[in-house]
C-alpha cells in the first residue's frame, strides 16, 4: 500500500462524514436524522483507521493533517441544503454518502437477499431513454421513436415550407436524411457518454466498498445495520442480519452495493448497447416522415408532402397511444395529445420555413 492511499481513504471518509452531517441537519426531527448522524460517526471511525494506516506507513502529512471540505464537497453540500437529500441522492452517492437507497426503497427492511429491491442503475440519470428489463426497453424505444419522429418531421416541414416546387423534394429528402443521420448519431453519442460515465462511477463505488470490506468489515457491518434499522428492523435484528450478510465476502459486497449504494451489481448498463439502441430507435422514428419523399423521388408524380403529413399523423397518434402504457392515461387521450404537440411543432416550423423562403427569394 502506498503512502498516499491511506490519506486518500481518510479524506473520503471525512468528506462522507461532513456530508452525512449536512443531510442529518436537513432531516432534523425525523428518524433519518439519527441514521445519518450515526453514519457520520461510523465514517469518522473509519477515517481514524485510515489515519492510523497512514502513520504506520510513515506518511509525513499525517502528523498535521486537518480536514477542510474542498470546493466540490461544499458545492454538493450547498445544493443538498437547497434542494434536499432526495433530489441530490445520486450526487451524494458519488461522494461516498451511503444510505441514499432509503429515499428510493420501501421503508421496511427485508429479511434476506431475496427481498432486496433491484435498483436500476443511474437513479435519475438516463431514465428517459434507458431502462432495465423488457418493460424498460419498450419505454426507451417509444421515447426514442417519438424524438426521431417529431424532430425530423419538424425539419422536413420547415424545409418544405421554404421550398416552392415539387422539384425541391430532393432537397427536402436530402435535409431529412441529414437530420436522421445527425440526430441518431447525436443521440447515440449522448447515450454512450452518459452510460459510460455512470458505469465508471458505479464501478468506482463498488471498488471502494470492496476495499473497505477488506480493511474494516466490522465497521461496514455497522453501517449496513444502521440502514436496516432505519428501514424498521429492531437494532438487534438489524445487527444480526448485517453480520450474517457481511460474513460472506461475495455476498457482503453484493449486499452493500444494493443497500448502501442502491445499485444492482449485475446490471450496471452497457454503453455500447445503450448507444446502439438509442440510434436505432431515433432512426426508426425519423425515417417515418422521410419515406414518402424517398418513394416520391422513385415514383415521380407522388405528392410526397401530403403523404408525409398523413403517415406522420398516424405515427404520432400511435406513439402517443403507446405512451399510455407507462402513464396509465386513456390511450385515445394520449394519442390525441401527442398528435396535437407534433402538429403544432410541424406547423410552426413550416411557417418559419415559409417566411425564410419568401425572405430569401
Amino acid at each position: 500500500m502506498s503512502n498516499t492511499a491511506p490519506l486518500s481513504g481518510w479524506r473520503e471518509e471525512m468528506q462522507a462524514a461532513y456530508l452525512y452531517r449536512v443531510v442529518a441537519d436537513i432531516e432534523a426531527g425525523t428518524p433519518r436524522a439519527a441514521l445519518f448522524t450515526e453514519l457520520a460517526g461510523e465514517a469518522e471511525k473509519q477515517a481514524a483507521i485510515w489515519m492510523t494506516l497512514a502513520r504506520e506507513a510513515g506518511s509525513p502529512a499525517s502528523a498535521t493533517l486537518n480536514y477542510v471540505p474542498d470546493l466540490r464537497t461544499r458545492c454538493v453540500a450547498a445544493l443538498t441544503r437547497r434542494f434536499g437529500a432526495r433530489a441530490m441522492r445520486t450526487a451524494l452517492s458519488a461522494m461516498k454518502v451511503r444510505g441514499m437507497s432509503i429515499y428510493t426503497h420501501g421503508a421496511q427492511a427485508t429479511q434476506g437477499t431475496q427481498g432486496h429491491e433491484s435498483s436500476a442503475p443511474g437513479g435519475e440519470m438516463g431514465k428517459r431513454h434507458r431502462g432495465m428489463g423488457s418493460g424498460g426497453n419498450l419505454r426507451a424505444a417509444v421515447f426514442g421513436v417519438n424524438d426521431g419522429l417529431i424532430s425530423n418531421a419538424s425539419l422536413i416541414m420547415g424545409m418544405a415550407g421554404a421550398t416552392s416546387t415539387m422539384a425541391d423534394s430532393k432537397l427536402v429528402l436530402l435535409s431529412g436524411a441529414a437530420g436522421l443521420i445527425a440526430g441518431a448519431f447525436s443521440m447515440a453519442a449522448g447515450e454512450y457518454v452518459s452510460v459510460r460515465s455512470q458505469r465508471e462511477m458505479f464501478e468506482y463505488q463498488i471498488g471502494l466498498e470492496k476495499e473497505e470490506l477488506d480493511q474494516y468489515p466490522e465497521e461496514e457491518a455497522e453501517e449496513l445495520a444502521l440502514i436496516y434499522q432505519a428501514r424498521g428492523l429492531p437494532r438487534d435484528d438489524a445487527a444480526r442480519l448485517a453480520s450474517q450478510m457481511t460474513s460472506n465476502p461475495a455476498l457482503a459486497l453484493d449486499t452493500l452495493a444494493r443497500e448502501e449504494l442502491g445499485l444492482n451489481p449485475d446490471d450496471l448498463g452497457s454503453p455500447w448497447g445503450a448507444a446502439l439502441f438509442s440510434f436505432a430507435a431515433f432512426a426508426a422514428g425519423a425515417a417515418v416522415p422521410l419515406l414518402p419523399f424517398l418513394v416520391g423521388n422513385i415514383a415521380h408524380g407522388t405528392n410526397s408532402l401530403s403523404a408525409a403529413i398523413g403517415i406522420t399523423v398516424l405515427a404520432l397518434f400511435g406513439v402517443g397511444a403507446a405512451l399510455s402504457l407507462f402513464t396509465g392515461r386513456n390511450a385515445w387521450w394520449s394519442g390525441v395529445r401527442m398528435l396535437g404537440i407534433g402538429c403544432a411543432a410541424g406547423a410552426v416550423t413550416y411557417l418559419i420555413g415559409k417566411s425564410l423562403g419568401v425572405a430569401l427569394t
